[in-house]
Parts: C-alpha cells; sequence; structure tokens
C-alpha cells in the first residue's frame, strides 16, 4: 500500500467518525466554540444554549436539531449545510398551508410579515392573510372560519388578514409564537 492510498483510507475513517457519532447528540450548552462539525451528522441533535462560535457546519446535517439559545456567531457554513437555512421566502408574499383541526388552511403570507424556520420544513409568520380553507382530501371545505389548534380564540376566516403581535423573532425557537405553517400543502396535511 503506497502513501497516498493510506491517506485516503484515513480520511474517508476520519469522515466516517465525524458522521457516525454525531445523530441524537445531547450537546445542551455543550462548548463547542470553533469545533470541527465538517459534514457531522447532528440529525435531531440537542445544541440548546450550545457553544457554536466560529464552529465549521460546512456540510453538516442539522435537520431537527435544536439551536434554541445557540451562540452561532462566525459558524462557517455553506449551500450543503443541511437545514441551516431559511426554509421559507425571506422576502415578499408567499403561499403557505397550515393544519387547523381536520382542515388545511391556505394563506399568503403578507410582504411585510416577519418569517423565520428553524432546523425543520414548519416556518412562522407573524402576519398573513387567510385564502381558503379545506378538507383534508383537497376539497372545499363547507365552513368559512376555523379556530387555530392552540388557541380557540385565535380565528382564521377566509378573506380576512390574521396577526400575532408578539411574533417570537429567535428563530432556532421553532414552536414559538407566530402562525406555523408549511410551504407545501402535503406537508400539512402529513403534520
Amino acid at each position: 500500500m503506497n502513501q497516498e492510498r493510506l491517506k485516503e483510507i484515513l480520511d474517508e475513517h476520519a469522515k466516517w467518525l465525524r458522521t457516525r457519532f454525531t445523530r441524537n447528540v445531547e450537546g445542551s450548552k455543550a462548548n463547542l466554540r470553533g469545533a470541527d462539525l465538517y459534514e457531522a451528522y447532528l440529525y435531531e441533535a440537542d445544541l440548546r444554549g450550545a457553544d457554536l462560535h466560529g464552529a465549521d457546519l460546512r456540510g453538516a446535517n442539522l435537520y431537527g436539531a435544536n439551536l434554541y439559545g445557540a451562540d452561532l456567531y462566525g459558524a462557517d457554513y455553506d449551500e450543503r449545510t443541511g437545514a441551516f437555512a431559511l426554509q421559507c421566502p425571506e422576502k415578499g408574499a408567499f403561499i403557505g398551508y397550515k393544519k387547523a383541526g381536520r382542515y388545511i388552511v391556505e394563506i399568503q403570507v403578507c410582504e411585510d410579515a416577519k418569517r423565520s424556520s428553524a432546523t425543520t420544513r414548519k416556518c412562522r409568520c407573524s402576519k398573513a392573510k387567510v385564502l381558503s380553507i379545506t378538507n383534508m382530501d383537497g376539497t372545499k371545505a363547507d365552513i368559512e372560519k376555523v379556530a387555530s389548534d392552540y388557541s380557540s380564540d385565535f380565528i382564521y376566516k377566509v378573506g380576512e388578514t390574521v396577526e400575532v403581535p408578539d411574533f417570537d423573532e429567535d428563530r432556532w425557537n421553532e414552536c414559538s409564537t407566530g402562525i406555523h405553517f408549511f410551504i407545501t400543502r402535503d406537508e400539512a396535511v402529513r403534520y
């Protein structure tokens, strides 16, 4: 075995180590400042409050990771860093879908709405216009309004704009205040 082949084997082994042993990591409040997490498999990792300042997250899979309160200042990421980029459009109005009871509410996220997503496909916004209410199978529902699953006082009524005044702008706090929605109807149905 020559030197080049040995280096190739060692590099592959190092990559395997980085990705193999990081699933479901319990890293809450961990000091990972400047850590080499290149291509790490951090699927559903608990990284609440972790210090990831300057960490190398290029190519890492962060899908479902809890980054609430994590320090990500200066973290290095790229287009391969899974679930790190915002899942919804950052500007302009767009269509989203949310489940409310046994219905799907089609909303238009307002152009001036605050919006966020953490490390899953679930998004939140501060303001949206209700476009329609349909049954799970996609047929038109025989109702014009439906209450939120989380607050019976928060009503989605076709043609009206709903707003959450205390929208939580911390994108890593996924289940906080806001209008929760998905980009595709199918995701809302499966939720």
